[in-house]
């Protein structure tokens, strides 16, 4: 589909992501990136003892795997670009227990034009924890959409 008629699916689900493990080693290799080493995270013997009986995925390491669950987004045939421009709301609403499997499901909420052939796209993000009725996240995730013709444009004037 081409960018501009990415607006009839305004309202609609584009895409629902492959399971991803969460795994205590990708816990600690993001407590290592960050430097966020809390015993809920990275202490399975301590975290026993917590409310959540085990260790859990800090929230924004969950947060960061819609990296890797990108699927869930249209794709585009005139996209030069697509760029991350932020969330105007993210909420976590449950743990995710170390060896839990998440996914995320995507809806495109709107799409305001900034310029020609660039759109600013607002998309419902729910990261759905498996064997759960809790989401672990929800988030409204705004992207950038610049169609190729557009960047050309830019190229050409500079």
């Amino acid at each position: 589909m081409k960018l501009a008629e990415l607006q009839q699916r305004i309202g609609q689900e584009t895409g629902i992501s492959r399971w991803i493990v969460v795994d205590q080693k990708r816990i600690d290799g993001f407590a290592e990136a960050t430097g966020d080493h809390q015993y809920i995270h990275v202490d399975p013997v301590r975290a026993a003892n917590s409310p959540f009986g085990t260790t859990i995925a800090h929230g924004l390491l969950t947060l960061s795997l819609m990296g890797e669950m990108k699927e869930v987004f249209p794709e585009v045939s005139d996209l030069e670009m697509g760029v991350n421009y932020g969330f105007d709301k993210i909420r976590f609403l449950a743990p995710v227990k170390s060896g839990a499997s998440i996914r995320a499901r995507c809806k495109l909420v709107e799409m305001k034009e900034r310029a020609p052939n660039s759109w600013l796209c607002r998309y419902l993000i729910t990261i759905e924890i498996q064997d759960s009725d809790q989401p672990a996240v929800i988030a409204d995730w705004l992207i950038l959409n610049v169609a190729r013709d557009q960047a050309d444009r830019k190229h050409a004037g500079s």
